[in-house]
């Protein structure tokens, strides 16, 4: 295997959001319902700019055949915004409090550093994207049996954007995998630390979460 691959591999797993307390409270049905829906509108802050994060990479690209792969991507990111709307409805949340709702300044910071790391080197970009979707498969199919088990939740709307990316993202990590094989050795070290600081803050982000909508009520 691919060194670069190997050890970002290695790092999602160290790090990997399953491991948190909140998304360990999802898999055991501890969350309560007003927690469920704070976390509908926080992650939402994060949903929404994962089109402008992939579309950063894609407009460095040269004209390639990658280019129109990842403008598909660009284009599936995007169409899974009103899925997540869906999601935060089934919960109670109303899609004009979703859009309108101001998170955190954790959360802000952890979104920023996610857009920021794509709009570095394109190869930075790559191996941010790829840390963030690599364990989005396993993390949707653990939502989803919290989301059946514990809260009784079955229709497409609460299900619809997780299942989407028990698939999506397969696809997606498969991409900047190929795309990572390429990257020349001497920039190993810059984009390992691009994949550290994308799971650094998706984990920021669930602390964003648990400590406002957690935390005070334990």
């Amino acid at each position: 295997m691919n060194e670069l691959i190997y050890k970002i591999d290695q790092e999602v797993e160290k790090k990997s959001l399953l491991k948190h307390p909140f998304y360990k409270m999802w898999s055991n049905g501890e969350l309560s319902l007003n927690q469920l829906q704070g976390y509908s509108l926080e992650y939402f802050q994060l949903v929404k700019v994962v089109p402008e994060m992939v579309n950063n990479i894609k407009l460095k690209m040269q004209g390639s055949i990658l280019k129109s792969i990842i403008e598909e991507s660009h284009k599936e990111e995007s169409s899974h915004i009103d899925p997540w709307i869906r999601f935060a409805s089934s919960l109670g949340v109303q899609k004009q409090d979703l859009l309108n709702y101001v998170c955190g300044e954790n959360t802000k910071n952890a979104i920023s550093s996610l857009v920021e790391l794509t709009e570095d080197s394109i190869d930075e970009g790559i191996c941010a994207m790829y840390a963030y979707e690599l364990d989005l498969p396993n993390i949707s199919r653990s939502k989803i049996e919290g989301l059946h088990e514990f809260y009784n939740m079955f229709n497409d709307d609460s299900t619809n954007y997780f299942e989407i990316h028990q698939e999506a993202d397969v696809r997606h990590a498969e991409v900047w995998r190929s795309m990572i094989k390429n990257i020349s050795d001497h920039k190993h070290d810059i984009c390992f630390s691009a994949a550290a600081k994308s799971l650094n803050a998706q984990n920021l982000l669930l602390d964003a979460v648990y400590e406002k909508y957690v935390r005070p009520f334990n």
